[in-house]
């Protein structure tokens, strides 16, 4: 899928509004996790805390009536990028630690993980992860066999 810059300035936009509604320098005392749902027919997306309570919201027009059948998994990559690029904001709000950003669709089904806030875990996006693996293995069995 590719997203515009303004849909990327956009999602960023409303990260940044999730961290203003838990600042860094407050002291941490409510523990909750960010629960992202976006709505493929309308192109909304809303954030929720634990108790089911709007957090905020934004209407990204280039996801309106989107007809994709992997709608969910095309926008994991945008929205992993997105939060990736404010991960200053996101990884310091002042919400007790270990939290989640969850990716969920309009009938609140986990769909991914968007990023664990925690300062000893790190989560690394699989799919970069075993990019190209199959080549490198070609490679080395190929190698192996030359010899």
């Amino acid at each position: 899928m590719k997203t515009s810059e303004q849909t990327v300035k956009q999602i960023e936009r409303f990260y940044r509004k999730v961290a203003d509604k838990f600042p860094a320098d407050k002291e941490a005392e409510r523990m909750t996790d960010i629960h992202v749902r976006v709505s493929q027919d309308s192109g909304e997306m809303l954030a929720f805390d634990d108790e089911d309570e709007e957090i905020t919201r934004c209407v990204v027009e280039e996801w309106i009536d989107a007809k994709s059948e992997t709608f969910y998994q095309d926008i994991v990559p945008v929205l992993r990028k997105c939060i990736e690029r404010q991960k200053g904001l996101v990884d310091n709000m002042s919400i007790m630690k270990p939290y989640s950003f969850v990716l969920e669709d309009d009938d609140k089904e986990n769909i991914a993980e968007l990023r664990l806030c925690d300062d000893e875990t790190i989560i690394i996006d699989e799919t970069e992860l075993m990019e190209g693996l199959d080549k490198e293995l070609d490679a080395f069995f190929d190698d192996l066999m030359k010899e």
